[in-house]
């Protein structure tokens, strides 16, 4: 039940994603961070395969690290969703990746910037993007309420609209999300959701429950 997503606002661009790692009916940990900082200017989101998502992940991060090291001078948002089509695209056709990726970034030129990258290539320059179960909702959240111009707080705002829809409408939700954001400043993380299970609320359900049964 992965999600990932983010939205482009005025001078920032935003990902969120959850942070469990699954293996079919099987939760692995609760604190995976999928949200992957490539560079000072650039946030990769993916969702897909653990193995697959992982591998190509930091492949692309270590690739980015050294064109810059050759160059002297960072890829753009768009040379790097361009390079990382472009090794999805040959990989499709020897051994293909399971990940999907959302690609955000800031260049001086031209601001930020959102690339939505699908695991048989597919790249397209977006203001907003989803993959996953949960984006059903993501999507139908950030299609009645996104504004190209919105601030940051808005954005962060709309983006725990999206969390919390996605917690009360899938039948097996992720737990927690992490949220990073990217503009002039850099690419950094700006927080985590993570659910609180109020114990006292709990225990005084089970107390009622019990109560119920001795009486009855």
């Amino acid at each position: 039940m992965e999600c990932v997503f983010g939205l482009v606002g005025d001078g920032f661009a935003v990902i969120a994603a959850d942070t469990s790692a699954v293996n079919s009916i099987l939760v692995h940990k609760s604190n995976e961070d999928k949200v992957m900082i490539l560079d000072s200017h650039k946030l990769m989101g993916a969702s897909g395969e653990a193995g697959d998502r992982v591998q190509f992940t930091e492949y692309i991060q270590k690739n980015v690290s050294l064109y810059q090291f050759r160059n002297g001078i960072p890829l753009t948002t768009a040379a790097t969703a361009n390079f990382t089509r472009g090794e999805l695209a040959t990989a499709l056709r020897k051994n293909p990746y399971s990940v999907n990726i959302l690609l955000a970034g800031y260049d001086k030129e031209t601001g930020p910037a959102l690339y939505f990258v699908d695991y048989i290539a597919t790249l397209h320059k977006v203001d907003k993007a989803a993959f996953g179960y949960g984006a059903y909702f993501s999507l139908a959240m950030m299609d009645r309420h996104y504004r190209s111009n919105m601030s940051l707080d808005e954005a962060i705002k709309l983006v725990d609209e999206c969390i919390e829809e996605i917690r009360t409408r899938l039948v097996v939700a992720p737990p927690n999300f992490v949220i990073k954001i990217v503009d002039k400043d850099g690419a950094r993380e700006y927080a985590w959701r993570e659910t609180i299970k109020d114990k006292s609320y709990v225990s005084a359900d089970v107390s009622a429950a019990s109560a119920e049964v001795l009486t009855s």
